[in-house]
């Protein structure tokens, strides 16, 4: 039985002329910035994200770690993030391990993650009490992770940038579905990545390159997140191969996310007419559907193991009733039909029991 992969985007597969541009793929050293290819593509999604310099990085991880770590070098130093972002949830605490940060978390807007910018105010430390740390860095995430992918808009985002300027503080955009959002919004990338001082990009997930994450910012910045990136043992020798199909992702594989994001509404439609199954169609903003399964007696992962004897692969969240589906380039109309009747069977079968 061929399966029907919506656990994530990262999923996806090279392009054929993302593996034509890897075989062909002119190569140096990185570490030394002898790279041709890597050279080219951090020229180019500078420009592209309008900023001074980029660094390619191993993943998004790595690019929301050396972006904060070069951000924050003052003394006992703090960052305000959304309680449920990922680089809070789901980065293993890099922050506080490589470089002693700590974090100020704020509970976003329900069900959609966004920042109210009284709260950051207000979360933001006073530099002249000494039993505080030092607020640093400001960073969002869009789309939103946690919360099924929505999007923070841009007069969203411009209000906490209001915030952090009269502050004189920094912001950094885990903008590793940032295409998502601005296709989502009906933007310009750039509208967004024009408001955040630093920016991560991820080029492996809907943009289907093989693994990579661009980060974006000022030089200075950029300088230091390349030494960052080298203590951590993320220096690339011929990262040619890798910047190729970064090329490639960047310069063909944006506007066709939207087929992801028609893909997710026809999914979340049909699962919305299963009884038992609950979902709130406003929070379906891009390319992910999220269902609760617990009207029908069953635990996110018992829905998961039940669609899966029909060959239709999905995960779970900490929320222990809760479904998550991710589309994808390699979805089909067909795929999202087998994957609403697999769903209609399991919770007919839940509904006899």
């Amino acid at each position: 039985m061929q399966k029907v992969n919506l656990r994530s985007d990262t999923v996806t597969l090279p392009t054929p002329e993302m593996m034509d541009a890897i075989l062909h793929a002119e190569l140096g050293d990185d570490v030394t910035q002898d790279d041709p290819t890597v050279n080219r593509l951090e020229a180019y999604a500078a420009d592209y994200f309008g900023k001074e310099a980029a660094l390619l990085v191993s993943s998004g991880t790595m690019g929301n770690l050396v972006a904060v770590l070069a951000q924050t070098g003052c003394r006992r130093p703090e960052i305000i993030a959304e309680e449920h972002s990922h680089i809070i949830v789901w980065e293993g605490g890099s922050y506080s391990h490589f470089g002693g940060v700590a974090t100020r978390t704020i509970t976003g807007e329900q069900e959609t993650g966004v920042l109210d910018p009284d709260k950051v105010e207000a979360a933001i430390r006073d530099d002249s009490n000494l039993h505080y740390p030092r607020t640093c860095l400001i960073c969002m995430e869009n789309t939103h992770n946690w919360s099924g992918g929505t999007v923070v808009t841009v007069d969203q985002i411009k209000a906490v940038r209001a915030v952090a300027d009269r502050h004189g503080i920094p912001m950094h955009l885990d903008g590793a579905r940032v295409f998502n959002a601005a296709i989502a919004l009906g933007v310009p990338v750039r509208a967004i990545t024009d408001e955040f001082t630093t920016a991560q990009i991820c080029l492996s997930k809907g943009l289907s390159a093989p693994m990579g994450s661009v980060v974006v910012g000022p030089k200075a910045v950029i300088d230091e997140a390349r030494h960052m990136r080298k203590m951590l043992g993320g220096g690339l020798r011929q990262a040619g191969i890798i910047a190729a199909a970064g090329l490639v992702a960047l310069e063909r594989m944006t506007d066709r996310l939207a087929e992801d994001h028609a893909h997710a509404r026809a999914l979340a439609e049909g699962l919305a007419k299963i009884d038992g199954i609950r979902i709130d169609l406003h929070s379906v903003q891009s390319n992910m559907v999220r269902i609760e399964v617990d009207a029908l007696g069953m635990t996110g992962q018992q829905f998961v193991d039940g669609i899966a004897a029909y060959g239709i692969l999905a995960g779970t969240t900490p929320a222990i009733n809760r479904v998550r589906f991710v589309t994808h380039r390699h979805i089909t109309d067909a795929d999202v039909a087998r994957a609403i009747d697999a769903c209609a069977a399991v919770a007919e079968a839940a509904r006899k029991r």
